[in-house]
């Protein structure tokens, strides 16, 4: 492959130095000058520690958007990947409300929720957080969640032979007659 560059872009490569902001862009425009002056693909990706399509990709990059400017072809393009975590953002939020009552916050209940405490975050704070994010950060704050228990009636102490359990009935207590 035969890279011919143009005297103004030469002059944009060579003026990237090994301190610029982006490594990556100052690594792809050496590579581009080294096509420049001749050298092969093969040993421009052996001195990068690159694969030869790599390389093939940075010149097709440059030479395609060639209406841009040519040190942000040489940048690398904005990816999705995975989101920013919301971890340490959201603990203190949480630590400072837990200990509240929802009611003066304008919700109809006496105790928060995972499902509120995302409410809240979202109206209050406008923070979009997942179900789990709130139940990972009330980990991390070490607050446990009980299910209420309801007491109807207090049992009889010998509830259990009522029911047949131990020592109900039969001398031996396992149930097996004799």
């Amino acid at each position: 492959m035969s890279l011919t560059l143009s005297y103004r872009e030469r002059r944009v490569l060579e003026e990237l130095t090994p301190g610029a902001q982006d490594p990556r862009a100052w690594q792809r425009a050496q590579a581009l000058l080294w096509l420049d002056e001749g050298e092969s693909v093969a040993e421009v990706a052996e001195r990068l520690r690159v694969s030869r399509q790599t390389i093939y990709n940075w010149a097709t990059r440059v030479q395609v958007q060639e209406g841009r400017d040519l040190y942000v072809n040489l940048l690398d393009a904005p990816r999705s990947g995975r989101p920013r975590t919301v971890q340490g953002i959201i603990d203190p939020l949480l630590d400072a409300v837990l200990d509240e009552d929802p009611r003066p916050w304008g919700y109809r209940a006496t105790v928060w929720t995972a499902p509120l405490l995302r409410h809240y975050l979202q109206e209050v704070h406008h923070l979009a957080v997942s179900r789990q994010s709130v139940s990972l950060a009330l980990a991390r704050l070490r607050v446990r969640w009980k299910r209420p228990r309801h007491t109807l009636a207090r049992r009889s102490p010998t509830w259990q032979q009522a029911k047949g359990g131990l020592n109900a009935g039969c001398g031996s207590g396992n149930g097996r007659s004799a």
